[in-house]
């Protein structure tokens, strides 16, 4: 093996390290959403005020990711890393012993700030300490710890609230984040710096306000009617002018902070494309489908939980098989089979009703795990393979950026449109419930007009039935749009393979 890359031994500490650092991150990006409630009642927060302790790690995250690249260039990737496990440990105990909502939003942002660069920076890791023929592996490793995290995040938030308390959902980074960080610390070797490289303070401060604006738009969106409201528009406006502003500085300025040679790279930027949409199909749909089974179907939070789960260990398992299938099958052929399971998959949920059985839900959720283990390990080795290793660090960071804004603009779009397909869908069906419509005659006696009682048990039933065809048609409208992705797919230029044909 060449002597660029670490011995075995040492790969596998920096791997763990890195991989513990990336799972902190994802998993504090839903382990807080269940306990909620219990913040809420502790810190005395309105139901729009405890919306922050989420919305503020988020933003955080999405304005801080794009720098993170910069900072590895101009600091040492390795020097980056380490400060930002640690900051986001403190920032984790911070957090764990706020005593008022507005230490907890502050030390949130902070913790999502700290944050950004780690997961992004990960990725760019495994790349450089694994040669070429082994990336497919890599990315395996990483796409596990990236998605494990939003997996047991739920689960793990509602155990640690109920047994202890909604502060040891912050405390429980303390010993896994020290690790982290002493372990990168210890294994990981200094990378170059490029103490040339200025920081392009206009075209950050352009891009800031540009996610910030988009955030917060597609948080705040469905609670405040959207376009009927006063704030939404200026946030729209602001997105629109300053993302315009960030695309005119990036493409004419000398050193902007974003360089365009990384779009110059045909499979980056297809593949960039492919995973903002893929965060509408995975990360999009896992909220829907959650709200689904407990409101729409009826399931207890345990119950949900179960029945997901199995969607869990079959996306590890399906990005295990993808990894030591890279080399050896076409990369693009390994992402359109993904691409069809995962087709096949909102498929079969297009078919659900409010009395499938749970054996239909778990074998859909399989078919999306499939999909998206196959999708994720091949699109994350073909987008990096041809792209010159000297942008890896700002390409990871940005690859990440868009996989977030398209999971952020997914759910928000999923919410509308399954909300309002099923506003009209109930509309519609309560049009027929009148006593001159002669079908009604058939719900007689259960259904009796003269009766309050009755007739609250009718909507009710409406209710459910139109907010079920919201979801089928949103799964619908997913099914289409893996359609559509797949011969995006060829565009791109399969991975060289290496000299020794490894």
């Amino acid at each position: 093996m060449s002597e660029r890359y670490p011995d075995p031994a040492r790969r596998a500490l920096i791997t763990a390290s890195t991989m513990l650092a990336a799972i902190l991150v994802t998993l504090d990006a839903t382990v807080a959403n269940v306990a909620l409630p219990r913040i809420q009642s502790s810190v005395a927060a309105s139901p729009e005020q405890i919306v922050w302790v989420v919305t503020s790690y988020v933003i955080a995250g999405a304005i801080f990711t794009p720098l993170s690249g910069w900072l590895a260039t101009r600091y040492g990737r390795k020097e980056v890393m380490v400060a930002s496990v640690a900051g986001f440990t403190l920032s984790s105990i911070a957090c764990g012993l706020a005593t008022n909502l507005e230490m907890l939003v502050l030390f949130r942002l902070l913790q999502g700030a700290s944050g950004a660069a780690m997961v992004p920076l990960s990725q760019a890791t495994l790349l450089d300490i694994n040669p070429p023929e082994k990336h497919g592996q890599a990315m395996a490793l990483y796409g596990m710890g990236s998605m494990l995290g939003g997996i047991i995040g739920p689960a793990l938030g509602g155990w640690l609230t109920d047994w202890l308390s909604w502060r040891a959902v912050f405390l429980i980074n303390i010993p896994f984040g020290a690790l982290a960080c002493i372990g990168m610390f210890i294994f990981m070797s200094p990378s170059p710096k490029d103490s040339t490289s200025r920081f392009d303070l206009f075209g950050f401060a352009a891009l800031s306000i540009f996610l910030a604006s988009l955030q917060l738009m597609v948080d705040r969106g469905q609670q405040l009617d959207w376009f009927d409201s006063i704030e939404i528009c200026i946030e729209a406006t602001f997105m629109a002018a300053f993302g315009y502003v960030f695309l005119v500085h990036i493409f004419s300025a000398k050193s902007p902070f974003i360089r365009p040679a990384l779009f110059r790279d045909r499979n980056f930027l297809i593949g960039s494309i492919i995973s903002a949409v893929l965060g509408v199909l995975v990360f999009g749909a896992m909220p829907l489908i959650g709200i689904m089974l407990q409101q729409g179907l009826g399931y207890p939070v345990l119950l949900a939980g179960l029945v997901q789960a199995p969607r869990g260990i079959a996306t590890m398992f399906s990005m295990i098989i993808a990894g030591r299938l890279m080399g050896k099958v076409d990369t693009r052929f390994l992402l359109l089979i993904g691409m069809v399971s995962t087709g096949i998959g909102f498929l079969m949920m297009s078919g659900l009703s409010l009395e499938s059985h749970q054996n239909e839900i778990i074998a859909s959720g399989i078919m999306l795990a499939i999909g998206s283990g196959m999708i994720f390990v091949p699109l994350s080795t073909i987008v990096f393979s041809t792209l010159d290793p000297a942008l890896r660090n700002e390409g990871a960071a940005l690859f990440a950026l868009v996989r977030n804004i398209g999971s952020s603009v997914g759910i928000s779009l999923l919410q509308i449109m399954t909300i309002r397909n099923a506003a009209t869908v109930q509309s519609r069906l309560t049009e027929g419930v009148r006593p001159d419509n002669p079908a009604m005659d058939l719900t007689w006696p259960e259904l009796d007009f003269t009766s309050s009682e009755s007739l609250t048990g009718m909507h009710h039933e409406i209710a459910r039935q139109a907010m079920m065809v919201g979801y089928i048609d949103s799964f619908w409208f997913l099914f289409v749009l893996s359609l559509i992705l797949m011969p995006i797919i060829w565009l791109m230029r399969p991975p060289k393979r290496p000299a020794n044909g490894a």
